[in-house]
């Protein structure tokens, strides 16, 4: 992949640093393709949980093939593009710094949509804040009994104790910084998809005979999602992501993760 860079953009500090840039996105991006591929397989051979851990590839992909360009070239590419070509370089992150800046700003007004709806007491089930993170219940109205109260709250402690906020707030940022990469923003729904699954099947392991009260629950927090780009929310806008979450909790697995998937008649569900 480097000499093909290097043939086609020259040999020029700048081009040499931009072909650094190409080759982690290039990487990274590759990663995600093997981790959309084997997302699905991995889940229903091992588990959820398995399965949203291999969002973890991606980045350690790109942050891999940098390393390994500086380790081969060192820091002088880099200076010598700044020193050579000050306008180019300056343009080409101009460019960057804007598509950036215009991600955090939607980021941003997304963010503060839902601290509004939060408080005007519309928001929740959600966990937001990445140092001390809180977690939002849902209005205490008579709309979720307290079995089904009690299981949003397990949910979320979940994904407190897994420190799963932060997560989000990286997938955020690796948003922001590749925010030219369609992948990069697929990777980011996927990965949300897939830490709602495995949220879901580690309370399911403590719960195995409250499946049919949590999808319920699901049922009903569907129609209160609100967009929160900083913090872990229940189901993401749309019906499909709905659908992939109630049908995992039809499934029957044996100890090792596997097993068969138990569905009505004629549904078929591809997440």
């Amino acid at each position: 992949m480097r000499e093909v860079l290097h043939a086609v953009l020259g040999s020029h500090p700048a081009m040499t640093l931009l072909a650094a840039l190409i080759e982690a996105n290039l990487a990274a991006s590759a990663a995600v393709l093997a981790v959309i591929a084997l997302r699905r397989p991995a889940r229903r051979l091992f588990g959820p949980a398995l399965a949203y851990r291999l969002w973890a590839l991606p980045p350690a992909a790109g942050l891999l093939a940098l390393a390994l360009f500086f380790v081969r070239s060192g820091p002088r590419p880099v200076a010598d593009a700044l020193a050579a070509y000050p306008g180019t370089v300056g343009a080409v992150l101009a460019i960057w710094a804007m598509g950036a800046a215009a991600m955090v700003a939607a980021f941003a007004l997304a963010q503060a949509r839902f601290a509004a709806e939060l408080r005007a007491g519309r928001a929740g089930p959600a966990v937001v804040g990445l140092i001390s993170p809180r977690i939002v219940m849902p209005p205490d109205d008579g709309a979720y009994t307290a079995e089904e109260r009690e299981l949003i709250r397990a949910h979320e402690r979940t994904h407190v104790a897994r420190k799963d906020p932060r997560v989000v707030a990286f997938t955020a940022l690796a948003q922001c910084l590749c925010w030219f990469n369609p992948l990069a923003h697929a990777a980011g729904r996927l990965l949300r998809l897939d830490q709602e699954l495995a949220c879901d099947a580690t309370v399911m392991l403590s719960r195995p005979g409250a499946r049919g009260l949590y999808a319920r629950t699901l049922l009903k927090t569907q129609l209160a999602a609100t967009p929160l780009p900083l913090g872990c929310y229940w189901p993401a806008r749309g019906r499909h992501p709905l659908e992939v979450r109630i049908a995992l909790l039809s499934e029957r697995r044996g100890p090792g993760g596997g097993g068969s998937v138990v569905r009505p008649a004629g549904e078929a569900i591809r997440p």
